[in-house]
């Protein structure tokens, strides 16, 4: 993955491609570029990780409750989640890593291996401390496949191809609304929620042999492993980990404690970020007044608004709004489903339509995060007059990441300095990943501040909902501001001659 291998005129600025695409021509950026030939292959095998690791979440979050009823442990109800997600922030960072030592081939099936492992493991899980570790497990597979796709769509794509190809990408969670509540709701009100672990077994395997046929063994050129930034990774990870260990108690002041040491922690990170010799993100990653540092923020509080509420929103239906696993797995994957039309629809902008589609992100969430604040705790008899606004809600939140979220990809690779691109393709799914975990965490705060163990049931719930929606309605309301900075921002004259042959802003 190294610069310095030039195998097109379109390399010199904007990164090597090692494995260069028969139908990536100038001309051809079209759907039919992307996914045809030996695109069409490629795409394929890029999509599939993302749809393992996606169907696995909506499996998990449909079941959940099942699971809790079936082993106990709803005070760690949200740590399902953040464990996860947390082992994918390290997987992702790693993945650079395999790639370079293993190649395109070898990574992917060392991937899958690791993801299929801990998915044995949730499956056999008697308690939840045991569940938590097949989650870890998952999590590190899921984070080297969702990174991997994003880091290789660079190298075997033209730059032409790249909104479509991270459009496509995001769309595949959209296959994973379609699959995984299904999956995961039909094994949950069968009484037997451990078979949608084991029914993901043989799609990893298919992946593998998928992987094995139309991935490069090895790349045209050998370079070697950068370093890893071990203390960062250990900050970032340390001060999600520490508000979900703060998150399982009801007690304020012990949150608020937790709270203080996770921002203590963060700044730690910033300080070694910015002083380190090797690090986790580009440069001006975390400078909001910077290019890079208001993408970021602004991905960030995306995926912090729709992770907050993506978690409990299965549990919400059930206990307020009498709704079946199947039922409410369906619905909870209505942000999803928003997103993959969001981003499906946007891929193709360009000019004014694409910051259109960037400020449409925060302002549909906004709306969709205040009006779920005032819906989805109020308790009802689970009829369609109302839970149609409720699922209106839930899908603009999703359609507005979508809208945003291919060209906020695009930008980070447009802003980011030559010689630090692989480091910004990494950073995608790092700062992405954080995100949500952070918000996982908080999420989980907040709900069980609110009541949701104690007083639990219907009382609970309904507090829980509706100051875990109020609350987060905040994330989306500060997108609206770090947005305006993302349009309105001025590049350098380097970043204006990068940027000169993709979409403006």
């Amino acid at each position: 993955m190294d610069k310095r291998h030039i195998p097109s005129d379109q390399s010199s600025q904007h990164g090597s491609n090692p494995w260069p695409s028969e139908d990536s021509a100038p001309s051809s950026t079209g759907w039919g570029a992307l996914l045809s030939g030996r695109n069409g292959m490629r795409s394929l095998a890029l999509a599939g990780g993302v749809v393992l690791h996606a169907v696995n979440v909506y499996i998990s979050t449909t079941i959940l409750p099942s699971v809790v009823r079936d082993i106990g442990g709803i005070d760690y109800y949200a740590w399902n989640t953040t464990l996860f997600v947390a082992a994918s922030i390290l997987g992702s960072a790693l993945s650079a890593r395999l790639l370079q030592s293993a190649g395109p081939r070898g990574a992917y099936m060392i991937a899958t291996l690791v993801f299929a492992i801990g998915t044995l493991i949730c499956a056999f899980a008697p308690s939840m401390p045991l569940m938590l570790a097949g989650r870890i497990i998952q999590g590190l597979g899921g984070g080297f496949l969702f990174a991997l796709s994003y880091a290789m769509i660079r190298l075997v794509f033209s730059e032409a191809l790249w909104p479509r190809a991270m459009a496509l990408i995001s769309g595949m969670w959209g296959v994973a609304t379609l699959i995984g509540p299904a999956v995961g709701g039909v094994f949950a009100e069968l009484g037997i929620w451990r078979a949608a672990f084991w029914s993901l077994i043989p799609v990893a395997t298919l992946f593998a042999l998928l992987a094995v046929v139309v991935l490069p063994k090895r790349g045209s050129q050998s370079t070697p492993a950068s370093p890893l930034a071990l203390t960062q990774l250990v900050l970032l990870t340390s001060a999600v980990l520490v508000i979900s260990a703060v998150s399982v108690s009801s007690v304020f002041i012990l949150n608020m404690v937790g709270l203080g040491v996770a921002v203590l922690l963060t700044a730690l990170l910033i300080t070694t970020e910015s002083r380190a010799r090797h690090r986790l993100l580009p440069e001006g990653a975390l400078r909001i007044t910077s290019a890079l540092g208001a993408l970021y923020a602004t991905m960030s509080l995306l995926a912090i608004a729709v992770t907050s509420g993506e978690i409990f929103v299965p549990l919400f239906l059930q206990v307020l709004h009498h709704q079946s696993p199947l039922a409410a797995g369906y619905l909870a994957a209505l942000m999803a489903a928003g997103w993959t039309l969001g981003s499906i629809a946007s891929a193709g902008a360009n000019g004014k339509n694409i910051r259109r589609a960037i400020l449409a992100g925060p302002i549909l969430g906004l709306a969709g995060m205040v009006a779920l604040a005032v819906l989805m705790g109020t308790e009802s008899e689970g009829n369609w007059l109302a839970l149609t606004p409720i699922c209106l809600a839930l899908g603009a939140i999703g359609l507005g990441v979508g809208l945003a979220w291919p060209h906020l990809l695009t930008r980070v690779f447009q802003v980011s300095s030559a010689g630090e691109q692989d480091l910004a393709a990494a950073s995608i799914t790092t700062v992405q990943l954080f995100a949500t975990a952070l918000g996982a965490a908080l999420a989980g705060m907040v709900a069980n501040i609110a009541g949701l163990t104690d007083p639990g049931g219907i009382v609970g719930a309904s507090s829980a909902a509706t100051w875990l929606f109020g609350v987060f309605a905040l994330a989306p309301m500060l997108g609206v501001l770090t947005v305006y900075r993302v349009l309105f921002h001025h590049p350098s004259a380097g970043q204006r001659e990068q940027a000169a042959d993709t979409p403006s802003f």
